[in-house]
């Protein structure tokens, strides 16, 4: 399965966003994330514009930055006017290092430190999402400390089944995101929320998971988060301002997987919200979504150089390349699937079930098991995955001293390296 700006080239390689897999290779090296700049700008664009359409010009997109963090994608979100959902210090540090507008940021986690809620407050960063009670009265004491009153919503957990895989589902009643509306926690911290002076709540948000490929588990968060909102009017007398639904929306990684379309995806949660408000009387909050994975992953692919062809006869056939878990830890974690090829053989055959497998010293280190390649893959060759743009690099570690491969980012006028490989000093460079 190809993404869509990806062709194969008379010679049967494989070329991404106009640019032959070779020649990439050997400029810049493998292990190599590969980014289209350009298909980036398109999502974003395409999600602000959606947005702004169906909700009003209140509404706002904030790119979920943990998919994919690095300075370049601060810049690229400040140009293109969205906003951004940081998750820690480091985060917000690499944010303001881009000379991303602070006042822009959303700050989540389910559990902040006093460091953190300091350094944040310290860079202004806009909003802070209340994940629990000692959160806020850690925020409320801060923020009185500093002599300022901080900008907040609450994150509530609707209870809702995202039918997604356990790891990434944060919706549910059993989470450790949020409080919940069905125990009466969430209704609590609101309550305490408005007896705070040093904080001022906005609304409200949630997120129910990620890879949610069925649109009527959007619908019916909203269901569950408006008609919270309208209660909590009615027995607390505060109006929701800001309405977070957060993101999920499911990303094809392999043939079988659905495609949704995000533009219609919105459409018709943005036609439901509307009528939802109008049944409860309540008047139409803010609306915020923070889509990550589904702005970047298909923007992204890791190429890779082949090692070894292993055949055990009537058992296996692995082949090992010279990258793995260290850079793509998703199999090991979540049994994630990718589409794999070879990059050099794309006009041959795929005939050759086998595993392709990381360099790492460790039995899990593997990418993608059940793949089929041509049966005359070997040394040297060049192995494509593909949809690699989200939790990649921002997931890669240095495992077995593996140094983390580099960005290159592609565009329309040409390409530069977002990140620069790593080097053996980078690796030692905090050691005594």
């Amino acid at each position: 399965m190809l993404m869509e700006q990806m062709t194969v080239n008379e010679k049967g390689m494989l070329e991404f966003a106009g640019r032959p897999c070779d020649e990439l290779a050997e400029k810049y090296g493998t292990p190599l994330y590969v980014m289209d700049e350009e298909l980036i700008r398109n999502r974003m664009r395409l999600y602000q514009k959606t947005m702004k359409k169906e909700f009003g010009e209140d509404a706002d997109v904030l790119f979920a930055s943990k998919a994919c963090d690095f300075k370049a994608m601060y810049r690229i979100a400040k140009e293109e006017n969205i906003g951004v959902d940081v998750v820690s210090d480091g985060e917000i540090f690499t944010a303001f290092a881009a000379g991303y507008p602070m006042e822009r940021l959303i700050f989540h986690g389910n559990n902040k430190t006093d460091d953190e809620i300091r350094f944040a407050m310290e860079k202004q960063v806009g909003t802070f999402v209340i994940d629990s009670e000692e959160e806020l009265d850690a925020v409320e004491k801060i923020a009185a400390e500093k002599n300022r009153v901080q900008r907040i919503v609450i994150r509530v957990t609707p209870g809702i089944d995202p039918h997604t895989f356990e790891a990434v589902a944060t919706g549910l009643v059993d989470s450790k995101f949020g409080a919940a509306i069905e125990t009466g926690a969430a209704m609590a911290l609101v309550k305490k929320a408005l007896h705070c002076f040093h904080v001022s709540l906005q609304g409200f948000h949630c997120h129910v998971g990620s890879q949610v490929f069925d649109e009527e588990v959007f619908v019916k968060s909203a269901d569950a988060m408006f008609s919270f909102a309208k209660d909590v009017q009615d027995k607390l007398g505060f109006e929701c301002k800001e309405m977070n639904l957060g993101g999920g929306i499911g990303v094809r990684y392999v043939e079988k997987d659905p495609q949704l379309q995000i533009e219609q995806t919105m459409i018709k949660l943005a036609k439901h919200v509307k009528e939802l408000c109008g049944l409860l009387k309540m008047k139409l909050p803010a609306m915020r979504l923070e889509p990550g994975r589904s702005i970047v992953a298909d923007a992204g692919m890791t190429l890779y150089q082949v090692g070894s062809v292993k055949k055990i006869p009537q058992i296996k056939t692995y082949v090992s390349v010279n990258g793995g878990m260290t850079d793509n830890p998703r199999y090991a974690l979540y049994r994630s699937s990718y589409s794999v090829v070879c990059a050099n053989r794309m006009n041959e055959k795929n005939q050759m079930l086998c595993s392709v497998v990381g360099k790492c010293c460790e039995s899990g280190d593997i990418l993608q098991e059940h793949v089929l390649l041509p049966d005359t893959v070997q040394r040297n060759d060049l192995i494509a995955v593909l949809t690699t743009g989200a939790y990649n690099y921002s997931m890669a570690s240095n495992y077995n001293r593996i140094v983390r491969p580099a960005v290159l980012m592609i565009h329309k006028e040409g390409e530069y390296l977002a990140v620069q490989r790593e080097t053996f000093e980078d690796l030692i460079k905090n050691e005594f």
